[in-house]
């Protein structure tokens, strides 16, 4: 063997040792590559979930905004269309013209504009407790529903039930006051569309959380019913009660029970 084939044989050699070495460093290499690539996507989408979250947020609370605003608006409306006139009218009889009445005049002035205050009284009453019931501030969900409960029954048309299971704790008042404009306007739905002959109310804690069951025997949704329509122009109603369950974080499930004429509407509110 001359030197040059001895030279290429040693550097065969060395070849053939550093591959091993050099194929682990490669593999190294690689995984490191593949490991950034995948971290630099991982923070990429976690910044993504992160503003989509923020968006989220900030929906639901222009949503509560707009609410508030909607109901701000309609109590002003209220009281300038429905309050104002009354006492206005009530300032009228009490004018500077009631003393220069005769006794008799003025009992009679008295009296009527005593019973237009009295009138101004009720609609303001009324429209307080048209914001908050009294019952639900005072003694919370369970008591508020069952009073709804009762004024259906009262009208004889629809039987109404409502039960009321493993009570543990209450809600805020707000948080409260949004569940029970939610009950309003599901069972505002049943009275006016399905001709339901009764409707049951089951409300229970279960896991922390409330879960309300509204059943009837009348003409209900489905999901898909109710997906559909919420986006439609006369569905006002459903999409506002859409909007305060995503403001509850919470979910509506509308189902009929199989091989029964019966309608159920389940929510889950944490």
């Amino acid at each position: 063997m001359n030197r040059y084939e001895a030279a290429l044989s040693n550097w065969q050699e060395a070849l053939g040792l550093l591959t091993g070495p050099v194929a682990l460093l490669l593999l190294g290499v690689a995984l490191v590559f593949v490991f950034i690539v995948y971290q630099r996507r991982v923070k990429k989408f976690n910044v993504q979930l992160m503003a989509l979250e923020k968006k989220q947020q900030q929906l639901l609370l222009d949503a509560s905004l707009r609410y508030q605003e909607e109901e701000r608006k309609r109590l002003s409306a209220n009281l300038h269309d429905d309050a104002g006139p009354l006492l206005a009218t009530a300032r009228l009889y009490l004018n500077d013209q009631l003393l220069e009445q005769d006794k008799n005049t003025q009992a009679q002035t008295i009296s009527m504009a005593r019973s237009i205050l009295d009138e101004a009284i009720d609609l303001v009453r009324s429209i307080s407790h048209d914001l908050i019931p009294p019952t639900l501030r005072n003694f919370g969900l369970h008591s508020a529903i069952n009073d709804l409960v009762k004024k259906i029954n009262g009208a004889g048309v629809v039987i109404a039930t409502a039960n009321f299971t493993s009570y543990e704790k209450r809600y805020s008042e707000e948080k409260e006051m949004i569940i029970y404009r939610i009950v309003l306007e599901l069972l505002n739905n049943v009275l006016k569309h399905s001709q339901a002959t009764f409707i049951d109310i089951e409300q229970l804690w279960h896991q922390q959380q409330y879960r309300l069951l509204i059943s009837h025997d009348g003409e209900g949704l489905t999901q898909q019913n109710f997906e559909r329509l919420k986006n439609q122009p006369e569905g006002m109603g459903l999409k506002n009660i859409a909007g305060r369950i995503r403001l509850l974080e919470g979910s509506i499930q509308f189902e009929k029970e199989s091989n029964k004429e019966i309608y159920a509407i389940k929510i889950s509110i944490p």
